[in-house]
């Protein structure tokens, strides 16, 4: 009965994770019961350590293990351009396509009213405070779906007038897809056909 209820919690504990289901909450616990013990304890540690450490970049919002994370921190990078994403999956989707060289801001949101999600309730204020002389262009590469788009207009309709040219990102990526799940071509020629907004 112990193990049973042991195992009912961990089913429970996986099936808080986005995207799984119960079902896919059972065969997780299944197969972490069958895992060598010392494999077990890895993964517990591991998920310890991950929690502790990884914090968020004070600069851009990035996931990252120091106060500024190693994107922003590479004097290579151009830094006239910020390309500016929902997440850090999002950095992460667009970093694996090895086309784009500038920056990035990370939301850690959209606006979205009817989830009681207000601009206030996102990084826009950090973005702004960025925009110094030194940035040129900012690329807004929401998600194309209703938030990400009206996200993306209201940014717009505030940086334009400070003069910094404001970019979407082509449409090569589906209506309704998420950003992190689209292949390196698409999100590479997402990012060489994006547009510029109009304010």
């Amino acid at each position: 009965m112990e193990q049973t209820q042991s195992l009912n919690r961990l089913v429970a504990h996986f099936a808080k994770l986005p995207g799984i289901g119960v079902k896919t909450a059972q065969r997780l616990a299944y197969y972490v019961i069958n895992m060598p013990e010392e494999d077990v304890r890895q993964f517990a540690r591991d998920m310890e350590e991950a929690r502790a450490k990884v914090r968020y970049c004070g600069v851009c919002g990035n996931l990252s293990e120091e106060e500024t994370c190693e994107i922003c921190g590479d004097v290579k990078r151009d830094a006239s351009i910020i390309c500016v994403v929902k997440d850090a999956r999002d950095v992460q989707a667009i970093e694996k396509t090895h086309e784009f060289r500038g920056l990035y801001h990370v939301l850690g949101g959209t606006i979205s009213p009817l989830e009681g999600v207000g601009p206030d309730d996102i990084a826009i204020k950090p973005l702004l405070g960025r925009l110094d002389g030194a940035v040129k262009e900012v690329i807004l590469a929401t998600n194309p779906d209703v938030q990400g788009e009206a996200t993306a207009a209201y940014i717009s309709r505030l940086i334009s007038p400070l003069g910094v040219e404001v970019t979407r990102i082509a449409h090569g990526i589906p209506i309704g897809a998420e950003l992190e799940y689209a292949d390196e071509v698409t999100i590479a020629r997402a990012i060489e056909g994006r547009q510029r907004m109009k304010g």
